[in-house]
């Protein structure tokens, strides 16, 4: 019978991409490829959903139009000049000017639509003098991929995303820059609900957050045109990449006039947000000076955050631009939930003025560049009892005031990329339901505290455990050795040995006969 011909595993974009990126290597500084390959993939996703609409004017019966910017733009696409279409990139992929026609490219699409200004590299590939064979290499490679065809993913983020654990692994970058793993982003916004309101992520990478925010109100039957994105970021490359990822989404967002650090220059000095979402930079040190910052209005009623740790400074940046019933969701490291000092002084105001809503412990390894334990928080600022109708639901909240949630998945999550974690669709459904049914009038139907998983505390139990958020000292542990049959155990245990040794025993007699009959006989 023939051997059926072994599948060849088909690679990632993620992977084809970078194998194509690192052929670059020698022409490019490591820390540029994300830039290089994020610039192209915008390229073809706008020449993608160029096409797509183009293609629809047709069957529309509406040829004359596929010519005029405006049918583009009331559908959220962006109208592509000929020189700045894939097309002609790769009608010129062979030129030794390719770098050249690229920057004009990047520059005639910006010109011509206006929500981009800003967003796209300027003359960026002609100044880092890229090999043209093997930039020409990565546009063919690039060409093979239908950037639109799977309209539920990310791809700008999962590519940025994928070159970041890349460089962590090729310059060792152990913890600080990141982005967030789908998976907790989506938790978060199934968590705080932003159906409608003012959405800020203070900072705000590439802008991940805000995409899932607008996929959770369209999975959930709301209009994401109720929905006004503010956004702030330190990193003026990565600023970029933040207004390419939602410009072409069609999605509008305020990110400030540049990019600059939230804490020394605030952008939305005046903003109140309903909701927030964000992935700080973990233990950010040094992140101001001694004298610095002493009298800001957002540690107003707190203790100024200590110089050495950003965590609390982040905490009294978020709180200071809730709404009235304002909700963020936010992961720390989770050294913020035990810190002493100034941070404990803090984290006991945030309790006693009922902002904490629930704490969250992650399983490790769910982020690429770093694999320390992290947490999620909830604050609230109305934790009282009201009632939200939603799209496809209504929230009749309970007073859950002088009340925590606290949560401990570290046992939840599959395998992802063999050394990763991440939450299922089905562990994202278990964790929100439980949050969301502890927070309503009938919970004492639909909720109870769970053994190594979840815990409602009150603020009696908090303030005797000294305002320590951690979980462990709230969620009860079940000491399984304790119910162990000692002599069962044994029993069992001597019976699978004593096969094992047998095993072993047969496995000896049958090797020596072997090498006997060979004429080889082996004496021991």
């Amino acid at each position: 019978m023939a051997k059926t011909p072994k599948q060849k595993k088909q690679k990632s974009i993620e992977e084809t991409l970078w194998d194509s990126a690192n052929k670059l290597r020698g022409s490019v500084e490591p820390s540029e490829y994300k830039h290089v390959v994020l610039g192209l993939i915008f390229l073809k996703f706008a020449n993608d959903k160029f096409e797509e609409r183009k293609q629809e004017l047709i069957s529309e019966g509406k040829e004359k139009y596929i010519g005029m910017t405006e049918f583009y733009t009331a559908k959220n696409v962006f109208f592509l000049p000929e020189e700045s279409r894939w097309s002609y990139l790769i009608q010129n992929a062979k030129q030794p000017e390719l770098a050249l026609i690229i920057d004009t490219a990047l520059a005639i699409v910006e010109k011509n639509n206006p929500a981009l200004q800003g967003a796209l590299p300027n003359n960026y590939y002609s100044r880092i003098s890229l090999d043209q064979s093997k930039l020409g290499a990565l546009i063919d490679t690039i060409n093979n991929i239908n950037t639109i065809e799977d309209k539920q993913s990310d791809i700008v983020g999962r590519v940025y995303e994928y070159f970041l654990l890349k460089f962590a692994i090729a310059e060792g970058k152990g913890k600080g820059e990141f982005y967030t793993p789908k998976s907790i982003v989506n938790l978060i916004a199934e968590m705080i609900e932003p159906y409608s309101g003012k959405v800020y992520d203070p900072c705000c990478g590439s802008g991940g957050m805000f995409v899932q925010s607008i996929k959770f109100v369209e999975s959930h039957h709301g209009n994401k045109k109720n929905i006004s994105i503010y956004g702030q970021e330190a990193t003026n490359t990565t600023y970029k990449l933040a207004k390419m990822n939602l410009a072409i989404r069609g999605i509008y967002a305020n990110f400030g006039e540049k990019a600059v650090s939230t804490f020394t220059n605030d952008q939305h000095k005046d903003l109140k947000a309903d909701f927030i979402m964000a992935n700080p930079p973990f233990n950010q040190k040094d992140w101001r000076a001694a004298d610095e910052l002493i009298n800001d209005p957002r540690w107003a009623g707190y203790e100024v955050p200590p110089t050495g740790n950003a965590n609390y400074a982040w905490i009294l940046n978020i709180v200071s631009k809730l709404s009235a019933n304002g909700v963020a969701g936010f992961l720390l490291a989770n050294g913020a939930l035990s810190g002493d000092n100034s941070e404990k002084e803090i984290r006991k105001k945030l309790i006693q003025n009922n902002l904490v809503e629930a704490i969250l412990v992650l399983p490790r390894n769910m982020f690429y560049t770093t694999d320390i334990s992290v947490t999620l928080w909830i604050l609230n600022k109305n934790k009282k009892a009201h009632t939200i109708a939603q799209p496809d639901n209504i929230r009749k909240y309970r007073d859950r005031q002088k009340e925590i949630l606290f949560m401990d998945l570290r046992q939840i999550g599959i395998p992802f990329e063999k050394k990763y974690t991440q939450f299922s669709d089905d562990d994202i459904k278990q964790i929100t339901s439980t949050y969301h049914n502890w927070q309503q009038t009938d919970y004492k139907k639909t909720y109870k505290d769970t053994p190594e998983f979840c815990y409602s505390a009150h603020f009696d139990e908090i303030e005797k455990k000294d305002f320590s958020l951690v979980p462990s000292k709230y969620i009860e542990f079940i000491n399984r050795d304790e119910n162990i049959d000692f002599d069962e155990k044994m029993k069992s245990l001597q019976s699978e040995f004593s096969q094992l040794l047998k095993s072993e025993e047969q496995s000896k007699k049958d090797l020596l006969k072997v090498f006997k009959e060979l004429g080889y006989e082996i004496k021991l």
